[in-house]
């Protein structure tokens, strides 16, 4: 795999969704504005017919009084009405013409329902208009004998509310609904989140970093909080157990190899059977050192690291091997930050690890490629070996602490941690770390290590 394809291997896919919150505020809006929009249905559904009929009441009244009163007054006392009702009462009665052009009164349910009554209080003959000559209002068409008149009166006088009304009073109570489901998802994530956040955190080994609240007043909440602060109290002190036991045992043990090597100097006369004997007691030496390296804190202090003096260094301790070969391609000057004895041990762990298991079939060396490119914020580092690689169902086994392999990358001894402590190492400096099979064949470790700007 080339180093550019890197961030794409080591970068599981991101899961598409929505998170707690979301989903929560989503539903409990849905919720509302269903309610609101039900609700709101029924009360217009309710309010319609008895609108419509008090609405043509009162136009038929208002009709009737102006017929009667027309009918009733003479001429002088007609013309001083007329007028009075227009001052007034906003009413106007024109003669009606028979070229008038006059709309239909029909513009909503509750429009309709008005005309239909008022026909029915008024008579067939009556007409309901919006507007006539192009000239808006309320006109309702009535006669008298033989005479016939045009009653105008403002619309907005029967007109209801509810076009404009009903829409201010829905867009208030959407947002007050969706504030109220906001304020609610938020509580009901809050918990939640601040959990996820201390398992996180706990997954990382910051056994401190987050102490829920025992103390909350949701039952089941505080319940969740106690029984994560107790378990991450056991996690805590399991782990201390273990590194206390691995530190210990690792350093009582070199007091008696110290012995052994030299009794075995000085008693064994054998010369071969004395390089087997001090072969296997620097092997235990190294298997000491593994487990001190895996026993290692979880933090570490990062700085601004060369990697190519690092790498640099780690190469020329074991330039000299006869069954190992280097490839070195590395860009000038990478700074990345980290810790440079812990980088220092994952380089010599990977070409160690490339040595022993990596070896070409035919010739039985070992030829190693390295390099490393700078990308964005990253470093990315690639060690391959060009063995026989492995199967793809062991690959994520290879960094479980003691795996071993199957027997072609296992024909050397040692502890199953080499892999372990560099990805564990790796975490630690906030890098990623991955293993997969090269195309061409062989093991490739890959490695994303945080970039640094400078020393």
């Amino acid at each position: 795999m080339p180093l550019e394809t890197l961030a794409g291997a080591l970068e599981a896919p991101p899961r598409r969704g929505f998170s707690l919150f979301w989903r929560t505020f989503f539903l409990l809006a849905l919720l509302l504005l269903g309610s609101i929009g039900a609700w709101l249905q029924t009360l217009r559904s309710l309010e319609l017919e008895p609108r419509s009929i008090q609405t043509a009441q009162q136009i038929a009244s208002l009709v009737n009084l102006s017929r009667a009163a027309l009918i009733h007054s003479d001429s002088i006392a007609r013309v001083s009405l007329i007028k009075t009702m227009t001052e007034q009462e906003g009413v106007t009665i024109f003669p009606r013409e028979p070229t008038d052009v006059f709309e239909t009164f029909d513009d909503d349910a509750l429009s309709r329902r008005v005309s239909a009554e008022l026909l029915r209080r008024l008579g067939a003959q009556t007409v309901v208009a919006k507007s006539v000559n192009q000239r808006p209002g309320l006109w309702i068409g009535f006669a008298i004998e033989e005479d016939s008149y045009w009653l105008l009166t403002d619309r907005g006088r029967f007109t209801p509310a509810s076009t404009t009304t009903w829409v201010i009073w829905l867009v208030i109570a959407g947002a007050l609904s969706l504030a109220g489901a906001a304020l609610i998802a938020r509580l009901i994530n809050r918990p939640l989140k601040q959990l996820s956040f201390a398992a996180s955190r706990v997954r990382e080994g910051d056994w401190n970093a987050k102490h829920l609240d025992e103390f909350v007043a949701t039952s089941e909440i505080r319940e969740v909080n106690i029984g994560f602060n107790r378990m991450a109290q056991r996690l805590s002190k399991v782990d201390q157990d273990r590194t206390i036991m691995l530190a210990g045992i690792s350093h009582d043990l070199r007091t008696p190899l110290a012995r052994l090597r030299l009794e075995t100097e000085l008693s064994v006369s054998d010369p071969d059977a004395r390089a087997h004997m001090a072969a296997d007691i620097d092997q235990v030496d190294v298997i000491i050192d593994k487990f001190l390296d895996y026993a290692r804190p979880g933090q570490a202090l990062l700085v601004p690291v060369c990697l190519n003096d690092v790498v640099e260094a780690c190469v020329y301790s074991v330039k000299d091997y006869s069954d190992l070969t280097l490839k070195i391609d590395l860009e000038s000057k990478l700074l990345v930050l980290a810790d440079e004895v812990e980088l220092g041990r994952v380089i010599a762990n990977l070409i160690e690890n490339a040595r022993r298991y990596g070896k070409s079939v035919d010739t039985g060396i070992a030829r190693v490629e390295i390099g490393a490119r700078a990308r964005d914020k990253w470093v990315l580092f690639k060690l391959r070996d060009h063995g026989m690689g492995v199967a793809e169902d062991k690959l994520p086994d290879l960094t479980k602490p003691f795996f071993r392999g199957d027997a072609a990358r296992t024909a050397a001894s040692g502890a199953g941690l080499g892999l372990s402590i560099v990805e564990k190492t790796v975490q630690r400096m906030g890098g990623k770390f991955a293993l997969v099979n090269a195309s061409s064949g062989g093991l490739a470790a890959h490695i994303k290590f945080q970039r640094a700007t400078g020393l």
